[in-house]
């Protein structure tokens, strides 16, 4: 199937005039990657400030703070279906508009608005884990690879075709948190090229394979509530995945217990009942297999080792997690 061409003739061009839409901390790294290749960046749009930390100050996102220390242009808009923040952005100009987990869909008549059209940097390969969560899936299914694809957006959520990806080998030791750099770093690298050789006509846009689509949902604090009843290496991988946001946790003696970081043990657990602690160093029977917990924390004090933990609270062997 042939893929789509820009249309526009840039005879060469190395920079160009860019909008960019981000929120989270995966999207510094691709932003900072722009400005270094001299593009005009000329606005930035992300989401609200919104209360957080102790005090639920109203605090500015991770992009938000960047652009600002960069002299950008930011804005925060509810929306971008308003006729008044589509005139505002048809007003820029813009050669393109490059998203990176932005947290808002852009309505049709925004992506039609740069002359090269949306471009989003996706941290999966596509169409494997459209959506909100795809770093963090990726990991709990237990996939060997992973990797960013940019997209050229179009209304449907994360189906338009790809200019290019670059993959990433996922191993045990693969976390969230060390996923999501790779990934930002990966992304801030291709965003770069990608978006120069589309404008030059280099590179076409390849529609995606709907057949081989998977959804990631959204997480919540639940997700990472431990069904200790699932196979230890399931649950290794979401405590994995979890780590550190929105985090894997379980229930001791009436209190909620994070647990960063565990290993699977190949040892019959079906005599026990799931949840059950079978030994002084923290091992723990699940429904196939058994985990043992290696890092831990509880409510308002910092991670410790399960040493550590033993330590001032002592464990006995029946105890169940909730």
């Amino acid at each position: 199937m042939k893929g789509k061409k820009s249309k526009l003739n840039y005879k060469n061009r190395s920079r160009l005039r860019i909008g960019y839409m981000g929120t989270p901390d995966f999207s510094v790294p691709a932003l900072a990657s722009l400005i270094e290749a001299n593009h005009d960046i000329c606005i930035v749009y992300t989401q609200p400030p919104r209360p957080g930390g102790r005090g639920k100050k109203l605090q500015k996102t991770p992009i938000h703070k960047f652009a600002e220390d960069q002299g950008i242009l930011v804005t925060t808009p509810n929306s971008l279906k308003t006729p008044e923040a589509q005139e505002m952005l048809s007003s820029l100009n813009l050669d393109a508009l490059v998203v990176a987990a932005y947290g808002l869909i852009l309505p049709p008549a925004v992506l039609k608005i740069p002359k090269l059209g949306c471009l989003n940097i996706h941290a999966s390969l596509l169409p494997r884990w459209r959506g909100a969560a795809p770093i963090q899936r990726a990991i709990m299914e237990g996939d060997n690879k992973s990797g960013v694809c940019i997209m050229l957006m179009e209304p449907g959520l994360d189906t338009g075709p790809i200019l290019s990806c670059e993959k990433i080998t996922l191993d045990s030791h693969t976390t969230g948190a060390s996923l999501h750099d790779d990934l930002a770093f990966i992304g801030a690298n291709l965003i770069n090229r990608t978006l120069i050789d589309f404008a030059n006509g280099k590179i076409a846009a390849i529609p995606q394979n709907d057949q081989g689509a998977i959804y990631a949902k959204k997480l919540s604090k639940e997700d990472g509530h431990l069904d200790w009843s699932k196979p230890a290496d399931e649950l290794e991988r979401l405590i994995r995945a979890l780590n550190p946001w929105p985090g894997a946790w379980g229930v001791l003696n009436g209190e909620r217990i994070k647990i960063h970081r565990a290993s699977v043990l190949n040892i019959d657990s079906t005599v026990t009942d799931a949840g059950t602690i079978l030994s002084n160093n923290l091992t723990v029977a699940c429904g196939k297999g058994v985990l043992k917990i290696t890092e831990l924390q509880k409510t308002g004090k910092k991670v410790m080792t399960s040493v550590e933990y033993l330590r001032g609270n002592p464990m006995e062997i029946g105890s169940r997690f909730g």
